[in-house]
């Protein structure tokens, strides 16, 4: 008969209590064993490790203990697993060969680079590494939080305070459920410098970051070769890097020999050997006739002697095809962010340990406060009570015992007027009684009791004094750090270069470039960005989808936000890949794929170029034409140079597809000359030049000859006179009309000229002109509209038409009357209807106006007045103003930039 009481079962399904079984198995792992913690970058049992042996008082300073009495305390109090795996962390952090910088100082064997297993722990001894108590400083100062034991017996702590970032430094490997990890170890100089990047500018890109931190830097040495798979690993978390031990060739009689001096890291030396022996067994490898390790405690010699008829080059490339003397290190950075497995880049790592150790350091603040605060309000009550002996020994006498004394000390309201602002710096414990009085609290009066006789001497008085001014000066200043960040950041960046000074080793590691290593440009994803460029020079690049995704409502986005002085004076749309050519004032030419361009957000301001390129003193940015990505489609495109002496010169674009990172030459020019503009052209377009002296002249392209070389400084564009210079450059579109049909066209109103372009119907009746309909419409389709502005504030808009084509080279014809009224020209450029006009002043002051507002007239008139000027003041500059707010939002979403 069954007599099972079923009431105290329930149904469980098996397949969720798998699922919440195994998951909770699989965390436990990740948390608990595998995956090392961003902050100090230890798995629990070397945290546990390093805190026994902090408690223990194994320090640096102290003699060695014996390794088992360190596994006993682990063991017992904190870590209750088998004693091998205990010893076997405790080893790995004492190996010069496994760790940059070792956490512990072992004495005896603790194993080596051929796979030579450690002593027993009964043998061998240790301590923590002095630089070990960087990660534990200020652990008894409430820095971070302790949580119990496996049994509740003790506590321990959950991170270590860490001063320095040791998961970058170190580097850390694990195996958990589902995921694993393995973080390369760096120098600490190089990770420390980056972290006080990383503090002066939390904006940083990560490609600065590299500025400081090569690459990783391995306790065994060898050479990197190549530096993608390094920004790889430090763009996305994840990457591969190449690794080669080093070797040198050494002439040994008649003979060369193959010298090995460093192994890539973690690669076992007496398998290496073994390897190569095993290949020159298998006559994989026939050109070595003798193999030996002569290493010892000054470094890695393995000596391979090459065969007389045999090319030492040949052997040593097959030594790095067959064998681990060169080998890839797979990088996965995954730690623990928060609690939470999280694949990392170089800068999450060090955002996260920043931000831990400002934690860190806050803590410690309030700690030392609050210490001081508690001295203070003893010694504060004790300075009262000196001030009044007599009294408080009048209570002390008349009680019949020590509580009647403290109860009535308390009670008493003593007077407190001298030292009133002292008290409420320094003790936020004071109980008032009125302005001027005070109680003393269980605790003061406690002390006043204990107090010794000897207080009472002149000299115990002055020390008195003492300590509380340097209480108050104490307290004063972690109320500052407190209420200050950057008092704070400055103080976690002092203590990161101290560390860095004290601690800092050279690289050990090497890196090299050269055909071993993949294009950079692999790693970048293409993407649509947009490109913005300000008139005092600041450039910026934003996704492109960042402006679609605030669209969808219709009412646009606020654009770049910037100082009234400045204006977006260029816009355009590239992927992430699109090459860029910034052309300079004398002559030279850089070039730049996207991608490299500081990245912002619509209303950032950006980064000045000057910042970005190496340009020389004085040197400033006068164009920048970006480029097809397919450098096929350069060869269909001529670029027009015009020097301010009047020198005109195309090339193909194409001759500017390889550029050096320090630029080359554009074009020559002599020393009084300057690039004015660089503008793409094709064969049925013209070219329109005009001078500060009001002359302009229009040619077609295809009358300059396309130039073979880049150092020419090409042909005569216009004929100048003596105190006349070139300002600008136009491209307008190609026209085929003759003078008598333009001069017809030119009769009809400008307003009726601007509605057809637009597309409204007419009869062409109405104008009384021997033109077409068709011709009309051609022609208003083709028509531009040129801007002129003087340095005296006037200005004009003038149609393209009334610039007859000639020949270049020749002297031109009038643009803009000049008189000492206007002064000279200092700009002319294609204007649309629509578009606005932002003149600058030698003065700083600034107009904005609506270029509908100036009427269309011949080129021979003065204008009008744009901008009323004041004696001796100049227009300096003139801009058409990019709207970056309505254009990006327009324009840049149909793609028509």
């Amino acid at each position: 008969m069954d007599n099972t009481d079923h009431n105290n079962f329930a149904p469980v399904s098996l397949e969720e209590e798998m699922k919440r079984s195994y998951l909770d198995y699989a965390m436990s792992v990740i948390v608990s064993r595998a995956i090392p913690d961003v902050r100090d970058g230890l798995k629990p049992v070397h945290r546990r490790i390093l805190y026994a042996m902090h408690e223990a008082g194994f320090i640096a300073t102290k003699a060695h203990r014996k390794s088992a009495r360190i596994v006993g305390d682990v063991i017992g109090k904190y870590h209750p697993h088998g004693d091998g795996a205990v010893y076997d962390s405790l080893v790995r952090m004492a190996q010069d060969f496994s760790l940059r910088v070792p956490l512990i100082d072992g004495q005896g064997n603790f194993g080596s680079m051929d796979g030579d297993s450690a002593a027993a722990m009964r043998y061998t001894e240790s301590r923590l590494a002095k630089i070990s108590h960087n990660l534990l400083a200020d652990i008894d100062k409430n820095t971070v939080d302790f949580i119990p034991n496996y049994d509740g017996s003790e506590s321990e702590p959950s991170v270590l305070p860490s001063m320095f970032p040791n998961l970058l430094v170190n580097g850390g490997g694990g195996i958990a459920v589902g995921m694993a990890t393995n973080i390369p170890p760096h120098n600490l100089g190089e990770v420390i410098d980056a972290c006080c990047l990383y503090v002066d500018n939390n904006d940083i890109d990560i490609l600065e970051l590299l500025s400081a931190i090569k690459g990783p830097d391995f306790p065994t040495g060898g050479i990197i070769l190549g530096t993608n798979g390094i920004k790889s690993a430090y763009l996305t978390g994840r990457g591969s890097i190449l690794i080669r031990g080093r070797t040198e060739i050494e002439e040994q009689g008649n003979r060369q020999a193959i010298i090995i001096t460093e192994i890539p890291y973690m690669v076992n030396k007496s398998k290496l050997v073994e390897k190569i022996a095993e290949l020159v067994r298998d006559k994989r490898i026939e050109g070595i006739s003798d193999l030996r390790d002569e290493s010892n405690k000054a470094g890695v010699r393995v000596v391979i002697e090459i065969k007389r008829d045999a090319v030492t080059e040949v052997v040593r490339s097959q030594l790095y095809s067959y064998t681990q003397l060169q080998t890839s290190f797979g990088v996965i950075m995954l730690a623990l962010d928060n609690g939470l497995p999280k694949v990392m880049n170089l800068k999450d790592i060090i955002s996260s340990f920043v931000n831990f150790r400002e934690t860190v350091i806050t803590r410690r603040t309030i700690y030392l406060l609050n210490k001081a605060r508690d001295k203070a309000h003893i010694l504060l009550g004790l300075r009262i009570a000196v001030n009044n002996i007599d009294e408080v020994i009048r209570i002390i006498r008349a009680a019949s015992d020590p509580l009647q004394a403290k109860e009535q000390l308390m009670q008493r309201a003593w007077d407190i007027a001298d030292i009133i602002d002292l008290i409420k710096l320094v003790d936020d414990k004071a109980e008032f009684t009125t302005a001027n009085t005070c109680h003393f609290t269980e605790a003061q009066a406690k002390a006043i009791l204990e107090m010794r006789l000897q207080r009472l001497t002149a000299m115990e008085k002055n020390k008195l004094e003492q300590d509380l001014t340097e209480l108050a000066q104490e307290i004063a200043d972690y109320l500052e750090i407190l209420s200050s960040r950057p008092k704070l950041l400055g103080i976690l960046k002092d203590e990161l270069i101290l560390i860095k000074n004290e601690f800092t080793t050279p690289r050990l590691t090497s890196i090299e470039e050269g055909n071993f290593d993949t294009d950079m440009e692999e790693l970048i994803q293409r993407e649509d960005m947009v490109v913005t460029v300000t008139h005092s020079g600041y450039i910026k690049r934003v996704p492109l989808a960042t402006y679609r995704a605030q669209n969808r409502g219709g009412k646009g986005r606020s654009g770049l936000s910037m100082k009234d002085e400045d204006i977006t004076t260029q816009i355009f749309v590239g992927s992430t890949h699109t090459p860029m050519l910034f052309f300079s004032n004398i002559g030279q030419v850089y070039s730049l794929k996207l991608y490299k361009l500081p990245l912002g957000n619509p209303q950032s301001k950006g980064r000045p170029i000057i910042n970005i390129l190496p340009l020389q003193t004085g040197e400033t940015i006068t164009n920048i034409m970006p480029l097809p990505e397919n450098e096929n489609e350069l060869d269909n495109l001529n670029i027009m140079f015009v020097t301010s002496k009047g020198n005109v010169r195309r090339n193909d674009l194409s001759d500017f597809k390889r550029i050096q990172a320090n630029g080359k030459i554009a074009i020559r020019l002599d020393q009084d000359d300057t690039l004015v503009s660089v503008k793409v052209c094709k064969e049925d377009e013209h070219i329109l030049l005009a001078t500060k002296c009001g002359k302009a002249i229009r040619f077609p392209v295809n009358s300059v000859r396309v130039f073979k070389s880049r150092t020419s400084d090409g042909v005569h564009g216009m004929r100048l006179a003596a105190n006349d210079q070139v300002i600008s450059m136009t491209v307008l579109k190609g026209i085929s009309c003759t003078m008598d049909e333009r001069q017809a066209y030119l009769s009809i109103p400008i307003e009726n000229r601007l509605a057809i372009a637009a597309g409204a119907d007419f009869d062409p009746q109405q104008f009384d002109v021997n033109l077409s309909k068709e011709q009309i419409i051609n022609m208003a389709m083709l028509e531009e509209l040129i801007l002129t502005v003087a340095e005296n504030g006037f200005g004009k808009r003038t149609s393209a038409y009334e610039y007859r084509i000639t020949d270049r080279g020749g002297s031109g014809i009038v643009n803009m009357d000049l008189s000492d009224k206007t002064g000279n020209v200092v700009a002319v450029m294609p204007a649309g209807v629509t578009d606005e006009l932002m003149l600058i002043t030698n003065n700083g002051k600034l107009i904005r106006c609506k270029l509908e507002s100036v009427r269309v007239t011949g080129r021979s008139t003065s204008g009008v007045i744009l901008f009323k000027m004041e004696a001796g003041e100049k227009v300096s500059s003139a801009s058409l103003i990019v709207d970056s707010a309505e254009t990006e939002d327009t324009d840049i979403n149909n793609g028509e930039v």
